[in-house]
């Protein structure tokens, strides 16, 4: 009988203990269906996909640019004036597909400096035209996980929301992009970890 519980015993451990693998399987592969890594930086030429376009184009002379940082984070970074009716830096991809149709949103990793920020999404090929926005704040030297739905993205021309505009169609966005426009003056820091869509 002491074998039988011994042999019963056994089983039951096994049972456990692959159903607890299978478990975190199971956990591990709905995590990795429900989100995808849009660019993580591990590989450093995704920073030539970024170009920034600061207000200069418009008269102004403020500064931002897209760098590697240390630990494989992109880096937007620069100095923010009010001059010459000014006051905007901003970085974007060139166009690309992103494959974002049937998206929740995005999933961004960044640490700040404190100031305000917005993701921002285009759904055409031109330099200039309607962007959507999605604002966001950051904590001074902290690492934050923002959720940025597409549903809360905002219609925007030269800074202005715009109405009357179809709502975004996450199928049609071919670029993304970071800017600060916060209508202060000074040097920005924004480390960015990742950039991940989810459902």
């Amino acid at each position: 009988m002491r074998k039988n519980f011994i042999i019963c015993f056994s089983v039951l451990i096994t049972f456990l203990l692959v159903n607890n693998v299978f478990a975190e399987e199971q956990q591990m592969s709905l995590k990795t269906d429900s989100t995808r890594t849009i660019f993580n930086f591990e590989d450093k030429g995704e920073i030539a996909q970024w170009v920034s376009i600061n207000d200069n184009v418009m008269g102004g002379v403020s500064k931002g640019r897209a760098s590697i940082w240390e630990n494989n984070c992109l880096l937007f970074s620069g100095s923010t004036s009010l001059e010459n009716n000014g006051g905007f830096a901003s970085i974007r991809t060139f166009p690309g597909d992103f494959e974002l149709g049937g998206y929740k949103g995005i999933r961004i990793r960044v640490k700040g400096d404190g100031r305000d920020y917005q993701f921002r999404v285009r759904t055409d090929k031109n330099l200039d035209g309607v962007a959507f926005k999605h604002e966001f704040k950051t904590v001074e030297n902290t690492w934050q996980e923002i959720e940025l739905p597409f549903e809360s993205f905002l219609p925007t021309y030269r800074g202005k929301i715009l109405k009357n505009v179809k709502p975004l169609n996450a199928g049609d966005i071919r670029r993304l992009g970071f800017l600060i426009a916060d209508k202060k003056v000074g040097p920005f820091k924004l480390i960015v970890d990742e950039i991940v869509k989810f459902r």
